[in-house]
């Protein structure tokens, strides 16, 4: 649940009527109280003089930031709208994508509320994506004229420097032409934006863009990432896993990398396979029996790191219980199928022994997977009357 304000315009003549937006400044704030004044002070001294402008922010907070944005709106030469969200889903991201569907211009820039992005490239941004015809305008810290000057400390450009890296070894053709993925500052056409694919988690949406929804064309400007103006840093341990996780999703979005998880995980599961193996026959246990036994704390491994990686986004569509219950017998019925198609391939396939394994091993793998995509994490069909 949201709510909204928008700041009256201020009293003009007829002739100093504002033209309609030519960019939406979508701000997503969480407790910025101290910045925002100052934000607000340094687009009415840059934008408006250079095209008309309009500012959306999307507000998580649980402090006064809401009323002291409508308090500075009233001296703004350009309409404010406040946001507030109840619940902020999606994060950081998920409060650009509300502003983004409020937003009432051609073009959508998407900057910070602490004052580390200059408000004064905003026009530059919106005149190269104009002149480049492209999608797309990413304000990069590592491109020639860019800096990183504005991150406190070692640790955070190390962590800033892994992130980069890490997603775009990840995504090398989604980002290609993105020097800065990892940038909280862009300009991007409505036109370019699908919403509806769009699942963000936490505040790197300009890589849940890039991945998601690439734009047709994509252009960088580069900029000076200034010191935070007052406040500190939203970026915490908690913001790094849901990073973390954010890219297990993006990455395993495809059935085909889903699959290529689904089977490395499935890699994993001998560890613990063997190991209680190993456990139950030198405790005296029959190996058969034992093989049984042990195969379901493979299978308790498998499940488990599906949830947390794979299918975590999907575990809302069944209860917990009846996940487990359709986990464990797909899982265990691999077993009774495996040694009847090794039959079959060796009797009627002309295969001999190993190949046979091998094949039947591929076959039940693959129908592993699908059984557990289409009758563990895929929603229930809704029942229509």
């Amino acid at each position: 649940m949201s709510h909204e304000y928008t700041a009256p315009a201020p009293d003009l003549t007829a002739s100093e009527v504002p033209e309609p937006a030519a960019v939406t400044i979508v701000v997503p704030t969480y407790n910025e109280s101290a910045n925002v004044r100052e934000l607000l002070h340094q687009i009415t001294e840059s934008v408006p003089g250079r095209l008309p402008c309009e500012v959306v922010f999307v507000d998580d907070s649980t402090d006064d930031t809401p009323q002291v944005i409508r308090d500075a709106a009233k001296d703004c030469p350009f309409p404010v709208t406040v946001l507030h969200r109840d619940e902020p889903v999606g994060g950081l991201g998920g409060a650009v994508v509300e502003g983004m569907k409020a937003a009432g211009s051609d073009w959508i820039v998407v900057m910070d509320g602490d004052c580390q992005h200059p408000p004064s490239l905003v026009p530059e941004l919106v005149a190269t994506g104009q002149r480049a015809n492209a999608g797309l305008v990413v304000a990069s810290r590592y491109i020639k004229g860019g800096s990183r000057a504005g991150l406190a400390g070692s640790y955070r450009v190390a962590v800033s420097r892994g992130a980069t890296w890490l997603t775009k070894s990840l995504f090398p053709r989604r980002l290609h032409g993105i020097s800065d993925p990892m940038s909280g500052f862009f300009a991007i056409r409505r036109s370019d934006i699908t919403a509806e694919v769009l699942q963000p988690l936490g505040y790197k949406i300009l890589l849940e863009l890039a991945v998601r929804s690439r734009p047709r064309a994509v252009t960088e400007v580069p900029f000076v990432f200034q010191e935070r103006f007052a406040g500190e840093s939203k970026s915490t341990a908690e913001e790094g896993r849901r990073f973390l996780r954010h890219l297990a999703g993006l990455r395993t979005a495809t059935p085909l990398a889903r699959m290529v998880v689904f089977g490395l995980i499935g890699l994993t599961g001998f560890v613990p396979n063997l190991a209680a193996l190993w456990a139950l026959t030198h405790a005296g246990l029959h190996y058969l029996p034992a093989e049984i036994v042990a195969n379901q704390f493979g299978v308790a491994w498998n499940f488990l790191l599906i949830e947390k990686v794979l299918f975590r986004d999907r575990r809302r569509h069944r209860h917990w219980a009846d996940r487990t219950v359709r986990f464990a017998l797909l899982a265990n019925a691999d077993l009774v199928l495996r040694i009847p198609l090794i039959a079959l391939l060796v009797t009627y396939g002309g295969l001999t022994a190993v190949p046979a394994t091998a094949l039947a091993l591929v076959i039940t793998f693959v129908l592993r997977f699908v059984g557990t995509e289409a009758l563990v994490y895929l929603p229930r069909r809704s029942r229509t009357s």
